[in-house]
């Protein structure tokens, strides 16, 4: 019987130590600050996928070079089961020839965070904890990463949730969401921006004498156990495509934080059949500028209709070096583009109008950018990827479509719960002192 080599994970700071997933998918955030990465992305044959298989099926297959060795592979098809219980159906968009939509908004927080909170939360249970006290898990978010995981972990035994989100800059249905599950789960208006609370967040973790008094984890997409499963969907969205035409298929990723995108480009580097790979960002303007050829250069986040993308410091950029190390290649394999609130407003308007498609901000931002290649003669075929419904953003939509959206069951549920938040200061102490002193 041959024996399976573990693949080990690191820090993108540092090659050493080197620890198991169950240890990096626990822990977070390495321990010097960086995000963990595989010592080398393994290589996987397309043929490897049952031609007829589920997305879980998809994910099992996928993720098992990554699990390798580790005590959690075994109950890997189990954690998959558990975690992908919704679709993330690949439709054609019938106005526009080769154009297809990838849609990731049909699980319960009716957004695509929800397939990486479930896997990540079916991981914490399965590991074994020497620690007796409750695991707190923190998670900043712009929006929609944060009902995910209060989703996910909701009433999880020996698990408490705590969310960072900024105060008036999420939708009003997003801000219900965030705060209505009550149980074990917290959620922080903070009085700044989104990278205030992903500051706050991993200040946290890399605070050693807190975790000391109080275990931490983090569920940001700075977590593998967030990002891995992320790339299922778009495996099992180009290996269905391939199968049938025979070609990659390229993806359009309305992106903030990088990880959805990274996911992509991560399933492309494995060897699965996707093509070019382009980032929508809204009106903050960091990754569109470092591949137009400026410097990197990170900035304090600008609020707009797409909220959940506004990033100023995207923290996966680090695994998007440390994945191409060379910088012209890295900036030869991508192109990002920025579309502000007006091309926002304009493409949902006109979708609704003369196709009755209609898009959530984000997903408009990845539509703008298929309607200039369309103009500009392309006529590959392009997926776009929809990271929520439309309905979360009513506010938004409805005025520029001229009529109200249908709430998806499971959103229209959590509306009708009570909602409760708590203001905090955007201050590193301030997280620390709350941690502290609340008790579950």
């Amino acid at each position: 019987m041959s024996v399976v080599e573990p693949l080990r994970y690191h820090s993108t700071r540092s090659a050493e130590p080197t620890v198991p997933i169950s240890q990096a998918i626990a822990a977070g955030l390495a321990p010097d600050g960086g995000l963990y990465v595989p010592e080398a992305l393994p290589s996987i044959d397309p043929a490897a996928f049952g031609p007829h298989g589920s997305l879980a099926d998809t994910a099992t297959t996928l993720l098992a070079p990554f699990f390798a060795g580790d005590p959690l592979a075994d109950e890997l098809p189990a954690i998959c089961a558990e975690a992908f219980t919704f679709d993330a159906p690949l439709r054609a968009l019938p106005a526009h020839p080769g154009t297809l939509m990838l849609e990731l908004f049909h699980g319960p927080t009716s957004a695509f965070k929800d397939f990486g909170a479930r896997f990540l939360a079916a991981c914490l249970r399965r590991l074994p904890r020497a620690d007796a006290r409750s695991l707190t898990i923190l998670v900043a978010t712009s929006g929609d990463t944060g009902a995910a995981v209060a989703a996910a972990f909701h009433r999880q035994p020996n698990v408490r949730v705590v969310i960072l989100y900024p105060d008036g800059l999420v939708s009003p249905r997003q801000a219900h969401q965030l705060g209505c599950f009550g149980d074990n789960v917290s959620a922080l208006r903070v009085a700044g921006r989104f990278d205030d609370c992903q500051r706050m967040v991993k200040a946290a973790l890399n605070d050693a004498s807190l975790q000391a008094q109080l275990p931490l984890s983090s569920a940001n997409s700075i977590s593998l156990g967030r990002l891995l499963p992320q790339m299922s969907y778009y495996a099992h969205a180009a290996l269905g495509w391939w199968r049938e035409h025979g070609t990659p298929l390229n993806f359009i990723v309305p992106t903030g934080n990088l990880g959805n995108a990274l996911a992509c480009l991560w399933v492309r580097e494995l060897g699965l059949p996707i093509g070019s790979v382009r980032l929508a960002c809204n009106a903050n303007t960091t990754l569109p500028d470092y591949f137009a050829g400026a410097d990197y250069a990170p900035r304090e986040a600008v609020a707009t209709l797409a909220n959940a993308m506004d990033v100023g410091a995207p923290s996966n950029f680090e695994r998007l070096r440390w994945t191409y190390p060379d910088e012209s290649r890295l900036r030869g394999l991508l192109m990002a583009a920025s579309v502000d609130d007006a091309a926002i407003c304009q493409t949902i308007a006109h979708h609704a109008r003369e196709h009755g498609e209609v898009f959530c901000p984000h997903t408009a931002t990845a539509m703008h950018l298929l309607d200039r290649l369309r103009a500009d003669g392309d006529d590959a075929p392009w997926a776009v990827v929809a990271t929520a419904h439309p309905a979360k953003f009513e506010s938004v939509v409805e005025p520029l479509i001229g009529q109200p959206l249908a709430v998806p069951a499971a959103l229209a549920a959590m509306l009708t719960r009570p909602a409760s938040t708590e203001q905090l200061a955007a201050d590193d102490g301030a997280l620390r002192q709350w941690l502290l002193q609340t008790r579950f």
